[in-house]
Order: C-alpha cells, then sequence, then structure tokens
C-alpha cells in the first residue's frame, strides 16, 4: 500500500501511509484507538476507497472496490465484530456469499466435508450444523478462521481478534496463528496491546493520529520503545499501587448468594470487605460470577441471600438511587452501559444529579450554565478530548468515553468505587491514564473494588486480591503473596 490517504469530512483517518506484507508473517498494525488502523485495512478489504495512493499485490497495480474483489484477490479479514447471521448454521454462514458449481443448488454436503476437514487440519472441534448464536464467542472466531480458509486466502486481516476472547482463548488463537503462518499465510494483525504484539508479531508498524510513525522489526524493539511511538511521549507501563493504612470498612459482603439470568446460582455465598484506602482487585475468567456480583452490589441483581453493608448501613435491598445517594460510584464494564449515547456530554455529567441544589433552581429549573461550568471543568481535569461539551457522548472515542464515566463517578467524589473492567479495550496511553486516576484516588481513602480479567493489572494496583471460580472465593492473596502462577492455578478451579 503506497501513500494511502483516507478523510471522513473534516476527519483525516490516513495521511500518506506506505504499508507492506511479506509472505509467511505476522504484521502487526499497532497504534492507540483512533489512529486509522481499523480505515487502512478497510480500504484493504474494499470496504473503503482510498482518497489517494495505489495497492499493488504480488506486484501488481490492482483497484480494490468492494470485499467481493479482495476475497478475488485471496485477501479475508475478520472484522473486531463478527460478521455472522446468529440464526444460520455455521455452514450456512461460511458458504454464504459463494457460487455453487451445481447452481441453483447448493453443495452442502461438499462443502460440510471440506469444513471439517479444514478444522480437523487446525486441530479443533467445529460442528456445521450448529447455529451461530449457540456459539462461544471463541467458537465463532474460529468459524470466521475457518470461511476465510474456506475461501483459500493467503492474506488474513484480523482486527483486535482478542478484544472479546478470555485468556485461554487468546493463547489458542496465538497458536492457531502459528500453524497457520507454518503454511505460508500472511497475517495482519490490528492490535493496541503491546503483549500480543511482543507474543506473535514478526514486524510491527506504528500508526499515530493517522499518520505512519516507523515500521519495527519485533526482534529489536522493546514494549516500553513501542508505547512512546504510539502515544508520542514517555509512558508508565507498568504502574503499582504503594503501601497504605487502609482504614475504616466501607463495603462488607456476608455470604452473598445471587442468581444470574439462567436461575442457576452465579455468586454463591461470598464474603469480603473493602476499606477505605485500599484496592480490593477481583480476578478470573470472566463468566465466574463477576457481572452478577457487581450488578448485586449496585442493585440491579435481587440478592438471594446474605447482606450488603456499606459504611455498617444494611443496603442489600436498596435501589441503585439509594445507593448513589450513599456515596457509591460506578464504572460498568461496557461504557455503553454507562453512558447515553445520544445526549450530550454535559447531559451525561450530571445524570442523577440534575435535582441537586448545585444544578437546580429553587423552582426546579436546571442552572444550563453551572451544568456548563462543571462539565468544562471535569473534562479538562480528567482530559477528555472532545470539539464541545455540546457534542453527543457517542460521539467520542472508546478511551474518551471512560474517560467521561471516570469523570462523572469521580467527580460526585464517592466513598466507594465499583470499577469493572476500567481499561478493557483501551490502549495503552488510556489504560495509563485510568490506572493513575484509581492510585490516585486510593491515596485520597477511597475504597475501591477492582474487577478485571488482566492479571498485571490486578496485580499492579490491587493491595488484595480475591480469585472467583464458578461463584466462589477460591483465593484471597495479599499482594506480597500474590504471582501469576499462583493466581493463574486458582482462576482454574486449583485450590491447593
Amino acid at each position: 500500500m503506497l501513500n494511502i490517504s483516507k478523510r471522513f469530512g473534516p476527519v483525516q483517518a490516513n495521511q500518506g501511509i506506505d504499508f507492506d506484507l511479506i509472505p509467511g508473517e505476522v504484521h502487526a498494525l499497532l497504534g492507540e484507538n483512533g489512529a486509522g488502523k481499523t480505515t487502512l485495512m478497510n480500504i484493504l478489504y474494499g470496504v473503503y476507497q482510498a482518497d489517494q495512493g495505489e495497492i499493488t499485490v504480488k506486484s501488481q497495480r490492482v483497484r480494490i472496490r468492494s470485499p467481493k474483489d479482495a476475497i478475488r484477490l485471496k485477501i479475508g479479514m475478520i472484522h473486531q465484530n463478527f460478521m455472522q447471521i446468529p440464526n444460520f448454521t455455521v455452514l450456512d454462514n461460511i458458504i454464504l456469499g459463494l457460487r455453487s458449481a451445481r447452481e441453483p443448488i447448493l453443495e452442502r454436503k461438499k462443502a460440510h466435508a471440506r469444513i471439517q476437514e479444514i478444522a480437523n487440519s487446525l486441530g479443533f472441534i467445529i460442528k456445521p450444523l450448529s447455529r451461530i448464536n449457540q456459539l462461544s464467542i471463541g467458537d465463532r472466531q474460529r468459524v470466521e478462521i475457518v470461511k476465510a480458509l474456506f475461501r483459500e486466502v493467503e492474506i488474513l486481516i484480523l482486527d483486535e481478534p482478542t478484544s472479546v476472547l478470555t485468556p485461554q482463548e487468546t493463547q489458542e488463537l496465538f497458536s492457531l496463528l502459528a500453524k497457520l503462518v507454518a503454511r505460508g499465510l500472511s497475517v495482519i494483525l490490528i492490535t493496541h496491546k503491546l503483549e500480543e504484539v511482543m507474543a506473535v508479531a514478526d514486524r510491527i508498524t506504528v500508526l499515530r493520529q493517522g499518520k505512519k510513525i516507523t515500521t519495527l522489526d519485533r526482534n529489536f524493539t522493546t514494549p516500553q520503545e513501542l508505547a512512546n511511538l504510539m502515544v508520542g511521549r514517555e509512558v508508565l507501563l507498568n504502574l503499582h499501587s504503594t503501601e497504605s493504612k487502609p482504614g475504616e470498612v466501607v463495603l462488607r459482603i456476608e455470604d452473598l448468594i445471587v442468581f444470574g439470568s439462567k436461575a442457576t446460582q452465579a455468586v454463591k455465598k461470598v464474603s469480603f470487605s473493602v476499606r477505605a484506602g485500599e484496592i480490593i482487585g477481583i480476578a478470573g475468567v470472566e463468566g465466574n460470577g463477576q457481572s452478577e456480583l457487581v450488578a448485586a452490589l449496585i442493585g440491579l441483581l435481587p440478592v438471594r441471600g446474605g447482606r450488603v453493608l456499606i459504611l455498617g448501613e444494611d443496603m442489600t435491598d436498596a435501589p441503585l438511587g439509594k445507593r448513589l445517594q450513599k456515596g457509591v460510584g460506578f464504572i460498568p464494564e461496557d461504557s455503553h452501559d454507562g453512558l447515553l449515547g445520544g445526549m450530550a456530554i454535559w447531559e451525561n455529567i450530571i445524570l442523577d444529579c440534575h435535582r441537586s441544589p448545585e444544578f437546580s433552581t429553587k423552582i426546579g429549573r436546571l442552572n444550563a450554565k453551572k451544568a456548563f461550568e462543571y462539565t468544562q471543568k471535569l473534562i479538562n481535569k480528567y482530559d477528555v478530548k472532545t470539539r464541545s461539551i455540546q457534542s453527543l457522548a457517542a460521539d467520542l472515542s472508546g478511551g474518551n468515553k471512560q474517560k467521561l464515566l471516570l469523570a462523572r463517578e469521580l467527580g460526585r467524589k464517592p466513598i466507594l468505587l465499583i470499577a469493572a473492567h476500567p481499561t478493557r479495550g483501551l490502549d495503552v496511553g488510556a489504560e495509563e491514564y485510568i490506572q493513575q486516576q484509581l492510585l490516585l484516588e486510593k491515596k485520597n481513602r477511597m475504597a475501591i473494588l477492582l474487577i478485571s480479567t488482566k492479571l498485571e493489572e490486578v496485580m499492579n494496583l490491587s493491595d488484595r486480591i480475591l480469585v472467583m471460580f464458578k461463584g466462589e472465593i477460591l483465593g484471597n492473596l495479599s499482594r506480597t503473596e500474590a504471582t501469576i502462577e499462583k493466581i493463574g492455578l486458582l482462576m482454574a478451579g486449583v485450590r491447593q
């Protein structure tokens, strides 16, 4: 790809980018959210057409007007949000859009055998007649890989492939990539995760604000250098919590029992406490009761047994509003659940407190001037990048949405912050910022409950680490005794 440029209205997504791919390599396209990585690859796959520049495949200049052209050139792309029809079978999703040699008759039996052959050669089980909506996220991704190989692609683009995978599924994907490359496939990996780049990439191209910064050999760079190139400044990769003297118990949970969506017991007699000036981290593979625990703590799921106490007051059956008034702050695991995308930034900032004397007049009218001033102060303090406080929350990047959530919750000065996966999907710069703010609030004596699937994050920030497995707390480790090996075994259900 030579001198590729693409503009969307006033936004220059790509500016004069050169990118090349060598047969049989994994080439990582690295950059912060909004750096132009996906746009560049969507141009290669024919989703967008470049405003200028040219593409050559095997030394032949080509025009890629649609994904159909890309597939004809043996280029495949697995998007971050899988392009699948949930109520279709695996087989139907894989053959969708392909011509049949016996049209109008579909050669299902032949396709079924070919799918099984591809899956067996890669060492995993796939059931062609299962419906997509019956599969796990990891299995759905494997279907996408089989779909690409069914089309005999030679170049495979993976867009943030691990963003929805567990650590185990991520390792399985990396092993699979090694097999594909050994067969001669060339892979482009779009990511902002440094650990992935160092684990699987041969070469790395760094983009920043729509421009190419450099291309490096993986063996001649470091995560620190890559982080600095991505962000354009020195980045603190490994923030660590400092020793503190925790104060009074802010949150106490006693023998908590919570049922999940399938009427099964998701949280089983869980007990722990969080004190002022400490961070308690909850680790575990996703789906082991963490989401249900958080929902119960903030009043979105009923408690079937046990108690939730905040500063000694029983809040087990209290609604969310009462918990907020008591001083509970909440960062949900998905920013879409915490923000109203169709409303302005300032409206999101004052949600739940618009009736307070600070923003409401004596006759109940909103004091817009005070609301605007308060919002501007917070977005400046928490570095939320936006054109205006009147802009819609939906228009913010992922990192800035998370900063907006953080600004709103911390702006209320809560005594307890429940942070569920606060850095999920964020690039290294935004992740560093969020972690710094959590450590600062701990220093300011806030009690923080941190739920994360990132082991390094939990170990670096937490004073104590609890490990959840099948709804139970299997381990309660201090920061000094916790190791990746110990936590990893507990996450797998090994008690000893």
